[in-house]
């Protein structure tokens, strides 16, 4: 093991921002399959890579039937063509209480592209973003390249992962530009409720920044609570809100997601208002106020800055309106039993594992986070090095908490058939037991 300071650890350098594919990559490569075991891998939120997994009917033949066409070799708008954009404004309306138009939705490659792009626009001299911890690694190294100061606020186990509101409020200062929300939530799978969300809005309001709203596990919920997305809260503060249909419809390698502007009130559409380039955002009472140095409207800098980037596949656009509108209610339904089945499954066989532990079982998304308690285990010394030699003795593939904020905890996805995931557990199960420390007798 490599040790710089105590910064590095197996190759990684626990004092930079890490990517989640980035450690998945070098645990990969630590693994040793002599014994003939296969590598299973419960660390990256990939679905399709399990059988049991699978998308619709509908998306393949009408990407199929779109590439056929030859109707869509072509550039597609920047923005996204058309009737993709109103196929997502539509099913994004089902669950709010005011219509989105074509005009507030953005085509992009993946939700990463969008969060890439929310923090472009959010980016100026001294601003800085809220971020929750645990959470998900591209905001930060996003942010790191816009030079955008990232904040943490804490998520509390002890109360179903919810956000820290009294930490949110102490971080955040004149120059605080934007809180991301991640519901339901990756890393810990929770999903939050109607009560808490319309907290956190009001929290925003009062704060006079506005709400990114990660939503690319929207509707993966099987839980007590429904999801209920950030844009309901709209009139209250406005909300950026991100997504794909990369989770959902089990099409991650797609890469179509969405940037949208879910701004009921209009604030977003006010003439003479800030380029979003240099968005800085001030509250007076109910009424949102931007610094008056463009003449442009905002959704139109946004367009602008749509020109510099190139979009997903013309053919995969012009697939989604099918996509959406034939997909049929059973299919979701499916998805959903099996991720709860699979999340009962994971959640069972922790409480077998003496060194970690579950303070709240997952309700939504495909991953869950879980404490490791060090002190029960000799030879690893926290949750990077609990990692790699898991990888090396077990060929199993478990994501450190430190990757996602949390050193000393595990992000374990939960989203893979019945029989792997009981296998990867059995084998974690058996790693720490051979490594469990030996009790002295006297």
């Amino acid at each position: 093991m490599e040790t710089n300071n105590g910064t590095m650890k197996h190759g990684v350098d626990t004092n930079s921002t890490i990517t989640i594919k980035g450690i998945l990559s070098l645990l990969m490569q630590n693994t040793d399959d002599r014994d003939g075991k296969r590598v299973l891998s419960l660390g990256m939120g990939d679905p399709s890579a399990y059988s049991c997994f699978h998308t619709t009917h509908v998306a393949p033949e009408a990407v199929i039937d779109a590439l056929q066409s030859d109707k869509f070799n072509g550039y597609a708008p920047t923005s996204g063509l058309p009737q993709t954009r109103r196929a997502v404004a539509e099913y994004l309306s089902r669950d709010l209480p005011y219509k989105l138009s074509s005009e507030d939705i953005f085509i992009t490659c993946g939700c990463t592209q969008a969060i890439d792009v929310a923090m472009a626009m959010l980016a100026r001299p001294g601003a800085n973003i809220l971020l929750p911890r645990p959470g998900f690694p591209i905001y930060e190294l996003s942010a790191g390249f816009r030079h955008l100061e990232v904040r943490y606020f804490d998520l509390l186990p002890e109360k179903g992962w919810e956000v820290d509101l009294d930490a949110v409020e102490a971080l955040a200062d004149k120059n605080t530009v934007a809180v991301v929300v991640i519901n339901p939530g990756n890393p810990c799978g929770n999903v939050y409720s109607y009560q808490h969300l319309k907290k956190i809005a009001e929290t925003a309001n009062k704060l006079r920044t506005l709400v990114i709203a990660d939503e690319v596990y929207g509707h993966l919920a099987f839980g007590s609570k429904p999801f209920v997305p950030m844009g309901v809260f709209g009139s209250i503060v406005p909300v950026l809100t991100l997504g794909s249909l990369s989770k959902r419809w089990i099409v991650p390698g797609w890469r179509l997601g969405w940037f949208v502007t879910s701004d009921p009130c209009g604030m977003f559409r006010k003439p003479k208002v800030l380029s979003l380039s240099l968005l800085y955002i001030f509250y007076i009472s109910w009424s949102l106020v931007f610094i008056m140095i463009s003449s442009s409207q905002v959704v139109e800098r946004i367009k602008k800055y749509f020109d510099l980037l190139g979009g997903p596949a013309t053919f995969i656009q012009a697939a989604v309106p099918r996509i959406i509108e034939q997909t049929d209610e059973l299919f979701f339904q499916q998805t959903i039993n099996i991720l709860k089945n699979s999340s009962d499954i994971c959640y069972e066989w922790i409480k077998e594992i003496p060194c970690i532990s579950c303070p709240y079982k997952p309700e939504g998304s495909m991953a869950v986070m879980v404490k490791l308690n060090v002190s029960f285990l000799d030879d690893i010394s926290d949750d990077i090095d609990f990692c790699f030699k898991l990888a090396k003795e077990e060929s199993v593939i478990i994501l450190p908490g430190t990757a996602v904020g949390l050193k000393d905890w595990l992000r374990i996805t939960f989203a893979a058939d019945e029989y792997s995931l009981e296998e990867a557990l059995g084998r974690v199960k058996s790693f720490c037991e051979r490594h469990a420390k030996q009790l002295e007798v006297y």
